[in-house]
């Protein structure tokens, strides 16, 4: 990492946002970044936006620009591919902001397996492995709220985007000329799906841990109490943890106390809650114990495999390395065993997704259905259809 810090444009005031974002408007590709907190409110804030295309480097300082739209343009003009490394938090925030999913995408993280890096491999390492040059980590746990920002933080900052963009042109020529990009269509498509970000109210208490034990009142408890939670923490903008642990919820589902007075016996009860809440609470209880809850979803229990289904998952997994090393993919990241698990009971051909399904779809579904056969040679293993692919 350089000394000095790079040069760049700090941008901190709506005009100057507009002046950066319409001379991006004609790029064909924008790398991106942002810094954030999250854990201090209940949506992540977003303090900070890094972008780079070729001599443009530039740092957008989201918390004194107060309109972002030209930024959200940006992101959403359909013919500036947003280039990214780990994309799903930085998508999370832009589409909580915007109610729009910036596209089309590249994922420097998602791509890497198709190069034979390890999956979900770390913006650092990547650029280590890649460029041989070695990022500092001593700004991971920087607060970004405090202004100003230290140049090693911003320094920080700006390295995510300038080793990100010579990352990404470089991968992206060695997949097309491996003939690999266009097995990530399907995965950089589902990235834009707005499903993935939306976090409904009123199902959050699908995720309380073991919610399939509780029944009746209790269980109609649970889930107004979550869903209050949920609302009230978007509301004050808190951690929904800060105002009540699932624990504590449960608790509270199970014991139905009918006054305020009441809730000082809940253990784990915040005080703070108790006392600016205490009457919602006792409400929420008094409205849902008479209601007839929703349906849980069924528990799914993982069935042990027989010993004649592990044999064909070990007959799967040697496909499937023989194909890693053909693609000079890792085994794991191609097929893992759970895939292959669920493939042998019963979920077939549907458990592989997006170009995993490509590369190893056909003859998994053929060895699995007695349509092709796995043979030793010399060089390995070879696979021998007994029944001609359509």
């Amino acid at each position: 990492m350089p000394n000095a810090l790079p040069e760049h444009s700090w941008v901190d005031t709506d005009d100057g946002l507009a002046v950066l974002c319409e001379s991006l408007a004609d790029a064909p590709y924008l790398i991106l970044d942002t810094e954030f907190l999250r854990e201090r409110t209940y949506r992540p804030e977003l303090c900070l936006v890094q972008l780079k295309y070729k001599d443009t480097l530039a740092c957008i300082d989201t918390q004194a620009v107060n309109n972002l739209n030209p930024l959200f343009e940006l992101l959403h003009n359909r013919n500036i591919e947003k280039v990214f490394h780990a994309a799903s938090q930085d998508l999370e925030i832009f589409y909580l902001l915007s109610k729009q999913v910036p596209g089309p995408l590249f994922d420097t993280q998602v791509a890497a397996p198709l190069l034979g890096y390890n999956e979900q491999i770390g913006y650092a390492n990547l650029v280590n492995e890649r460029l041989e040059i070695e990022l500092s980590k001593s700004q991971t746990r920087a607060d970004w709220t405090r202004r100003p920002l230290s140049d090693s933080q911003v320094a920080y900052a700006l390295d995510d985007v300038i080793y990100l963009e010579e990352v990404y042109l470089t991968m992206k020529a060695e997949l097309k000329e491996a003939g690999r990009l266009d097995w990530l269509d399907d995965d950089f498509i589902a990235a834009e799906d707005p499903e993935k970000y939306e976090q409904p109210a009123k199902l959050r208490w699908r995720k309380i841990r073991n919610i399939q034990r509780y029944k009746g009142s209790t269980l109609s408890i649970i889930q107004a109490l979550a869903t209050w939670r949920e609302v009230k923490a978007r509301e004050i903008n808190q951690p929904r943890n800060w105002l009540m642990k699932d624990d504590v919820l449960c608790t509270l589902a199970q014991q139905k106390p009918d006054s305020v007075n009441e809730l000082s016996h809940i253990r784990g009860l915040d005080r703070k809650t108790r006392d600016r809440f205490g009457q919602e609470l006792v409400d929420q209880i008094d409205a849902a114990k008479d209601q007839t809850p929703e349906p849980v979803p069924p528990f799914i229990k993982k069935v042990k495999l027989t010993p004649h289904r592990l044999a064909t998952v070990q007959l799967l997994n040697a496909w499937v390395h023989q194909r890693a090393g053909d693609l000079s993919i890792a085994a794991s990241i191609l097929a893992p065993q759970k895939t292959l698990e669920k493939m042998v009971s019963g979920d077939g051909r549907a458990a592989l997704d997006g170009w995993r399904d490509r590369l190893v779809g056909d003859d998994l579904d053929a060895i699995l259905n007695g349509q092709a056969q796995i043979h030793a040679t010399p060089e390995g293993i070879g696979l021998i259809r007994t029944t001609p692919l359509v």
